[in-house]
């Protein structure tokens, strides 16, 4: 290797060997130093894809609860037809490991039902004020929407234990229910009123109350007065 450098310059002149051996090997460990450095580079800054997902994904801060509320009575008479939907399963995690794979799932189910279920108010669907309940027969208002959200996510694995409905007063200052995704990142809400999931705050929803983590009560947000009902679609 060494004779097929020397070649390619060509062959030293007298008294020039030693001057050039010392240059060639100069150049040879600045090389080495060079490919040491880009390989540490690499070996530094690199990281795995799915490492670099998760660090794409945004941060949403925690809806800070307080004190116990009374749910809407809507939401009473739900948990006496499905009482297992109510339950509160302290077992289970309260805050869902927000991986690349866990968002792609609460984005599709989320644009699945929006997509798929006929907004309706619970007068003209059921001749109430307010009910809640599954949407089985494709139409609902907000809380039916989240509610099959819920049961569709139970279903693909999540705990219903950091699946929380929730009550807002929202943008045209009508009650309404939203689904309320507790993860490590924050919490995230789904609505039938976007495709979009966003963090509490960007919603430009007041937060009321959700449902406990740790028992059947519900539990205040941000201290806000609670509506009677949720009926907006």
């Amino acid at each position: 290797m060494r004779h097929a450098i020397l070649h390619s310059f060509g062959e030293p002149a007298a008294g020039t060997g030693g001057a050039l051996r010392e240059r060639l090997g100069r150049l040879a460990r600045c090389a080495l130093v060079g490919s040491i450095l880009l390989l540490g580079g690499a070996g530094t800054q690199a990281r795995p894809a799915a490492d670099r997902s998760v660090a794409a994904l945004p941060d949403a801060p925690a809806l800070g609860a307080g004190t116990e509320a009374r749910p809407v009575a809507a939401w009473n008479a739900f948990c006496g037809r499905h009482p297992g939907e109510c339950a509160v399963d302290v077992a289970e995690p309260a805050r869902i490991t927000l991986t690349p794979a866990v968002r792609a799932t609460l984005d599709s189910v989320n644009r699945r039902v929006n997509e798929r279920i006929r907004p309706i108010t619970d007068m003209a669907h059921w001749g109430v004020v307010d009910r809640w309940d599954f949407p089985d027969d494709g139409s609902g208002d907000c809380e039916d929407f989240q509610l099959l959200k819920r049961r569709m996510l139970v279903e693909r694995g999540l705990p219903r234990r950091a699946l929380r409905m929730t009550v807002v007063i929202d943008d045209i200052g009508e009650g309404h229910a939203v689904l309320m995704v507790r993860t490590d990142r924050g919490d995230l809400i789904l609505d039938n009123k976007t495709n979009a999931i966003l963090s509490g705050p960007r919603t430009g929803y007041t937060f009321i109350k959700r449902e406990g983590q740790d028992g059947p009560a519900w539990v205040t947000l941000n201290g806000g007065a609670s509506p009677v009902a949720t009926a907006n679609r």
